[in-house]
Protein backbone atom coordinates (compact mmCIF):
# COMPACT_ATOMS: atom_id res chain seq x y z
CA UNK A 1 0.00 0.00 0.00
CA UNK A 2 1.05 3.21 -1.11
CA UNK A 3 0.51 6.87 1.10
CA UNK A 4 1.00 10.41 0.72
CA UNK A 5 1.59 12.07 4.10
CA UNK A 6 1.61 15.84 3.50
CA UNK A 7 3.11 18.97 6.62
CA UNK A 8 3.78 22.56 6.00
CA UNK A 9 0.30 23.93 5.21
CA UNK A 10 -0.96 26.68 8.51
CA UNK A 11 -1.57 30.08 8.75
CA UNK A 12 0.18 32.87 6.40
CA UNK A 13 -0.17 36.81 6.22
CA UNK A 14 -0.83 38.47 2.58
CA UNK A 15 2.39 38.46 1.00
CA UNK A 16 3.98 35.74 2.95
CA UNK A 17 5.50 32.66 2.03
CA UNK A 18 4.86 28.83 3.18
CA UNK A 19 6.21 25.54 1.98
CA UNK A 20 4.18 22.24 1.83
CA UNK A 21 5.74 18.99 1.47
CA UNK A 22 4.95 15.62 0.54
CA UNK A 23 6.58 11.53 1.20
CA UNK A 24 5.05 8.88 -0.80
CA UNK A 25 5.87 6.00 1.80
CA UNK A 26 5.16 2.05 0.81
CA UNK A 27 6.90 -0.52 -1.87
CA UNK A 28 7.16 1.77 -4.65
CA UNK A 29 9.33 1.20 -7.87
CA UNK A 30 8.50 4.50 -9.37
CA UNK A 31 6.03 7.58 -9.69
CA UNK A 32 5.78 9.03 -13.16
CA UNK A 33 4.38 12.43 -11.53
CA UNK A 34 3.68 13.96 -8.26
CA UNK A 35 1.65 17.61 -8.05
CA UNK A 36 -0.09 19.42 -5.89
CA UNK A 37 -4.30 20.54 -6.09
CA UNK A 38 -5.70 22.59 -4.05
CA UNK A 39 -9.49 22.82 -3.35
CA UNK A 40 -11.36 25.90 -1.95
CA UNK A 41 -14.63 25.96 0.02
CA UNK A 42 -17.51 25.79 -2.53
CA UNK A 43 -15.06 25.47 -5.31
CA UNK A 44 -13.56 22.08 -7.39
CA UNK A 45 -10.55 20.76 -6.70
CA UNK A 46 -8.23 22.16 -9.16
CA UNK A 47 -4.19 21.93 -10.41
CA UNK A 48 -2.03 23.85 -8.98
CA UNK A 49 1.74 22.32 -10.24
CA UNK A 50 2.64 18.77 -11.43
CA UNK A 51 6.48 17.24 -11.72
CA UNK A 52 7.74 14.55 -13.59
CA UNK A 53 9.98 12.57 -12.54
CA UNK A 54 12.68 14.17 -15.53
CA UNK A 55 11.90 17.00 -13.51
CA UNK A 56 9.11 18.54 -16.08
CA UNK A 57 7.25 21.38 -14.57
CA UNK A 58 3.85 22.01 -15.34
CA UNK A 59 2.05 25.12 -13.59
CA UNK A 60 -2.00 25.15 -13.96
CA UNK A 61 -1.60 28.89 -14.48
CA UNK A 62 0.82 31.55 -15.68
CA UNK A 63 0.57 33.78 -12.45
CA UNK A 64 0.92 30.88 -10.09
CA UNK A 65 4.40 29.76 -11.94
CA UNK A 66 5.62 33.16 -11.19
CA UNK A 67 4.77 32.91 -7.49
CA UNK A 68 4.70 29.06 -6.48
CA UNK A 69 7.63 26.37 -6.97
CA UNK A 70 7.21 22.83 -7.32
CA UNK A 71 10.33 20.59 -6.82
CA UNK A 72 10.92 17.06 -6.41
CA UNK A 73 13.62 14.94 -4.42
CA UNK A 74 13.38 10.93 -6.57
CA UNK A 75 15.43 9.25 -3.93
CA UNK A 76 13.09 10.59 -1.29
CA UNK A 77 9.68 10.15 -3.24
CA UNK A 78 8.93 13.75 -2.33
CA UNK A 79 7.59 16.54 -3.73
CA UNK A 80 7.73 20.18 -2.24
CA UNK A 81 5.85 23.42 -3.04
CA UNK A 82 6.99 26.60 -2.18
CA UNK A 83 4.43 29.20 -2.13
CA UNK A 84 5.53 32.91 -2.11
CA UNK A 85 3.26 36.22 -2.31
CA UNK A 86 0.36 34.37 -0.96
CA UNK A 87 -2.84 36.00 -1.76
CA UNK A 88 -6.05 35.43 0.43
CA UNK A 89 -7.33 33.80 -2.78
CA UNK A 90 -4.90 31.30 -1.90
CA UNK A 91 -7.22 29.80 0.75
CA UNK A 92 -7.73 26.30 0.03
CA UNK A 93 -6.78 22.49 0.82
CA UNK A 94 -4.33 21.52 -0.55
CA UNK A 95 -3.84 18.10 -1.99
CA UNK A 96 -0.67 15.69 -3.10
CA UNK A 97 -1.01 13.22 -5.67
CA UNK A 98 1.30 10.69 -7.05
CA UNK A 99 0.31 9.07 -10.43
CA UNK A 100 1.06 6.09 -11.86
CA UNK A 101 3.11 4.89 -9.19
CA UNK A 102 4.64 1.82 -10.07
CA UNK A 103 4.06 -0.74 -7.18
CA UNK A 104 5.51 -4.05 -9.56
CA UNK A 105 5.49 -4.93 -12.85
CA UNK A 106 2.15 -3.77 -14.92
CA UNK A 107 0.78 -2.63 -11.69
CA UNK A 108 0.26 1.31 -11.18
CA UNK A 109 -1.37 3.01 -8.71
CA UNK A 110 -2.92 6.72 -8.26
CA UNK A 111 -2.50 8.53 -4.74
CA UNK A 112 -3.93 11.22 -2.95
CA UNK A 113 -2.55 12.69 0.33
CA UNK A 114 -4.97 13.46 3.24
CA UNK A 115 -4.93 17.33 2.61
CA UNK A 116 -3.62 20.28 4.41
CA UNK A 117 -5.12 23.46 5.07
CA UNK A 118 -3.23 27.02 3.90
CA UNK A 119 -4.90 29.90 5.36
CA UNK A 120 -4.38 33.25 4.04
CA UNK A 121 -6.67 35.59 5.39
CA UNK A 122 -7.80 38.65 3.86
Amino acid sequence: QVQLVESGGGLAQPGGSLSLSCAASGRILSIDAMGWYRQAPGKERELVASINSDGRTNYAESNLEGRFNISRDNAKNTVYLRMNSLKPEDTAVYYCNARNVRVRVGRYLDVWGQGTLVTVPS
